[in-house]
């Protein structure tokens, strides 16, 4: 006879995941660092694959993934010899080399040591122009300079690394938009992310963005192609972002997708996801850039799945090939009619990328077309456009 099972016999629940933070990251194995943009190309973008191991990480489409960053090595090792400081020394228990490479903001300079600096070298161009007051001639003045840059500028300033500590500010994490569905992708985790880099002031050196070129350059790629000194590392930290704002529709509900550049990421997943669960509301996606032949991201699969039939509708501006620019926003303009009629139908619109110009563009467009196809004058167009934000069948997710 079998005994009864006392409750500490019983199978414990199922332990909660951990609650990866930026204190407390998860260390994902990059499997795959690949570019995307081609030879040719002005841009240049990157395709990653995370592998998310046993973190217990879950995400759904339309959510990002924040990384924390490394400072580049050499811009590490520069600020050292520039302001004449021994690596090794203590700051609150950890050398300063390390400091400066994981825990601090040291390429974007933060007010704190622009007044210092202005403090301290009083004839300095920075301090006749903090001086003035003058927001727009500080900006303005700041354009292609980084920290190192002001510490040329004023070679005679020094500062102590417990000074350091005051005038940098933390190091923050970046968030990317997950370009990839769990369904098609169990485990794993895709980002799609240009590696930003322009000359600085004077054209002497090459600027970058902090984690996009710390993930181009030195995430999961081989240490020959640039050096063990470089600080490659197969691991990068990182923790999950929820954006339940921008969500996936029903499977029955068409989504009209518009994302130029790396905002077609979060739409890459949202259309593996539509495939694997079988969605039959319609698909359609706006996609552009400069280039078809060198900057058409993730070609193939778009294409498979406009021969699969997920993808509905597809509309290109690349709008470097023709002598007049064409953009998005021009594609809709063409297809104002049948936009109106998806509308109509209960069809969900997501726009996904540069916030300043593009998004501003296309909601422009929106409304012109609402107004147009539907007969009506711009505050009727306008309502009409509100009561799609209060429904959220038309939402953004913007830089």
């Amino acid at each position: 006879m079998s005994m009864p099972t006392s409750s500490t016999d019983s199978t414990p629940d199922r332990p909660a995941p951990p609650r990866w933070s930026k204190r407390s990251p998860y260390q994902a194995r990059v499997l795959v660092n690949r570019r995307l943009s081609l030879a040719g190309s002005s841009k240049e973008i990157h395709h990653f694959e995370l592998d998310l191991g046993d973190s217990g990480i879950e995400y759904q489409p339309g959510d990002a993934l924040a990384v924390l960053p490394v400072n580049p090595p050499a811009l590490v090792q520069a600020l050292l010899d520039a302001l004449e400081l021994d690596p090794d020394t203590d700051v609150d228990g950890v050398p300063l080399r390390e400091r400066l490479l994981r825990d601090w903001e040291i390429a974007t300079p933060h007010r704190s040591l622009m007044k210092a600096l202005a403090e301290r070298d009083p004839d300095s161009e920075l301090a006749h122009v903090t001086d003035r007051g003058d927001k727009d001639a500080l900006h303005h003045f700041l354009w292609g300079r980084d920290v190192l840059d002001l510490l040329h500028a004023s070679p005679t300033v020094r500062f102590t690394p417990v000074e350091l500590a005051k005038v940098f500010r933390p190091l923050q994490p970046r968030a990317y938009s997950i370009s990839s569905s769990p369904l098609r992708h169990p485990g794993r985790a895709h980002l799609t992310v240009a590696a930003v880099r322009y000359t600085g002031h004077g054209g002497n050196r090459v600027h970058g963005g902090v984690c996009s070129t710390f993930l181009a350059d030195r995430a999961g790629v081989a240490p020959a192609r640039y050096g063990e000194a470089a600080g490659v590392t197969e691991t990068i930290g990182v923790f999950p972002q929820p954006n339940k704002s921008f969500r996936l529709p029903g499977d029955d509900a068409a989504a009209i997708m518009i994302g130029p550049g790396t905002g077609l990421a979060p739409f890459r997943g949202f259309l593996h996801e539509r495939a694997e669960r079988g969605a039959r509301g319609g698909n359609w996606l706006f996609f552009g850039d400069q280039h078809r032949a060198f900057d058409y991201l993730y070609a193939d699969e778009i294409a498979q799945f406009e021969a699969d039939g997920v993808l509905t509708e597809l509309d290109l501006a690349f709008s470097r090939d023709q002598t007049e620019k064409i953009y998005v926003q021009d594609r809709m303009f063409a297809r104002a009619a049948e936009l109106w009629a998806w509308l109509q139908d209960g069809a969900h619109v997501y726009v996904c990328g540069d916030g300043q110009r593009m998004a501003r563009d296309v909601d422009a467009a929106l409304h012109h077309i609402v107004a147009k196809q539907g007969g009506l004058d711009a505050d009727a167009a306008a309502t009409y456009i509100k009561d799609l934000k209060k429904a959220k069948r038309y939402v953004r997710d913007v830089w």
